[in-house]
């Protein structure tokens, strides 16, 4: 992942207050790429995008700075990226290719333009390595006290059914696509050595966190989901699947319990740390169930069954909870 270089900031006008709404547009909007499947991008009152087969798949999903992110902690490029990244498993999860993306940002008037300017290019690349041909197609800008993203992502399901949480069977084969508890490590690591004395969020600590830890670090600033797993998920014949972003417990826990099953999951097959493979959020990763017998498609790999016993989960046999992250649960009601 690369940040492109970007203006002196110096020779422009600083925030967006000074800026104003068109001219802040005029700097975000050239910084980003086309979809393929649009027909009018951004400049009229909305968008026409292209649906092959007569239907689409729509998700939207909000970060917020201070239970989403820290903007001593995240860059804008980070920002920018993770709201592609996020939104994009939701589309993948359905058995979609992503074609589109809306973005609104609220943003303080008092915030320097080139955070702006690194969102874009976060949104621009993110995109460019997760769903090629996908593209910004428009959205909105306003003030806010509180830095805002609000991303609404489309996709193309290509003349499949979707695949949604309810079609898992006794016998399927459970099976994960991507990493599995990395994103909770590093965000124990800035939590732990990113904070200062009074528990505030410290930005030179977390340069040098990332500087030991960029894999971990990475995972949860700017994580890279397999959202091409998810259509190859479809074609493999996939009955169910979602995007793991609370936990992977958790998660499962709405597969079993919107298909009326159980899920027991094997313990080799979760790694060395099982605890935090299943309670670890914001991976996503995607988990999905398949009938006996189907070659998983890469990257998933097998990780448990399913079983007939409704709503319950389980490793190796012994009931497990379903422990995992909540918004309303988690944030310490600090900013950063």
């Amino acid at each position: 992942m690369h940040e492109p270089e970007r203006a002196d900031p110096a020779a422009l006008p600083r925030t967006v207050g000074d800026l104003g709404e068109d001219a802040a547009l005029a700097r975000i909007l050239p910084r980003l790429r086309p979809a393929d499947a649009a027909l009018l991008g951004p400049g009229d009152d909305a968008a026409v995008v292209a649906a092959a087969d007569g239907r689409f798949v729509v998700t939207t999903d909000l970060m917020v700075h201070g239970p989403d992110f820290r903007l001593a902690w995240s860059t804008p490029f980070d920002l920018g990226w993770k709201a592609a990244a996020t939104n994009l498993t939701d589309v993948a999860a359905m058995g979609a290719r992503p074609t589109a993306l809306v973005v609104a940002i609220a943003a303080p008037p008092s915030l320097d333009a080139v955070v702006l300017e690194g969102i874009a290019d976060g949104l621009r690349e993110g995109l460019r390595a997760l769903a090629p041909g996908a593209g910004v197609v428009g959205g909105d800008l306003t003030a806010s006290a509180v830095l805002t993203i609000a991303v609404t992502a489309f996709g193309d399901l290509e003349g499949r059914p979707p695949v949604t949480r309810s079609g898992a069977r006794p016998g399927d084969v459970v099976g994960h696509a991507g990493a599995r508890g990395d994103a909770a490590r590093g965000l124990a690591l800035l939590f732990d050595e990113a904070t200062d004395a009074a528990g505030e969020p410290d930005a030179a600590a977390a340069e040098a966190v990332r500087a030991r830890h960029p894999e971990l670090i990475g995972a949860q600033l700017a994580p890279s989901p397999p959202v091409a797993a998810g259509a190859a998920a479809a074609i493999a014949g996939a009955t169910s699947m979602l995007d793991v972003s609370d936990g992977l417990a958790r998660d499962a826990r709405r597969i079993a319990q919107a298909s009326g099953v159980g899920i027991d999951f094997s313990a080799a097959a979760l790694g060395p740390d099982v605890r935090l493979a299943l309670s670890g959020g914001e991976d996503h990763g995607l988990l999905a169930t398949f009938p006996p017998g189907t070659q998983l498609p890469e990257p998933f790999e097998a990780i448990g069954l399913v079983t007939d016993a409704s709503g319950a989960l389980s490793v190796d046999g012994v009931a497990i909870g379903s422990a995992g992250w909540d918004p309303y649960s988690g944030w310490d009601g600090r900013s950063g």
